[in-house]
């Protein structure tokens, strides 16, 4: 189980990175969410703490829960019994980091929809369509037939 347990938590944090730079990433997180609520549900992850949140909204003080999963660590935000049961731990530590994961956010999806019994959409599929119109680039391109031909002459 722990291995299972391991697994979710590194697409977790892939989800959790890529949802950092997302233009919309609102499904990201939901999937994050949800899969850790059910993970503290089941006992598998653990409440540490409350966090002050580094960019807190309209210069209001935040806090978030801090989560541990396995080896590794997450944010979400705090319902109000957690401000009552979790103690706060005041600012979070910028050096600390989870460990290094190797995860397409294609696979990390897969891993979390399944153990949320939830399934992705056939047509997920970001790659941009290629125009019937649309001739692919020359740029970094070497024609290397044509070098060897014109330094024999």
């Amino acid at each position: 189980m722990s291995q299972e347990i391991q697994k979710i938590a590194q697409a977790i944090f892939v989800i959790n990175r890529h949802a950092k730079t997302a233009l919309e990433p609102k499904q990201l997180y939901s999937m994050k969410k949800q899969a850790i609520e059910k993970l503290l549900s089941k006992n598998h992850a653990k409440k540490i703490g409350l966090h002050y949140s580094r960019n807190s909204k309209f210069s209001k003080q935040a806090s978030s829960v801090l989560i541990q999963v396995e080896n590794y660590f997450f944010h979400i935000p705090p319902k109000k019994q957690d401000f009552k049961e979790v103690k706060h731990l005041g600012h979070l530590d910028e050096n600390f980091r989870n460990p290094k994961t190797a995860m397409s956010l294609r696979q990390a999806k897969q891993i979390i929809s399944e153990y949320l019994d939830i399934p992705l959409p056939k047509s997920y599929d970001n790659r941009r369509k290629r125009s019937s119109y649309e001739t692919p680039s020359l740029l970094g391109r070497w024609n290397y037939s044509y070098y060897k031909n014109k330094k024999r002459r």
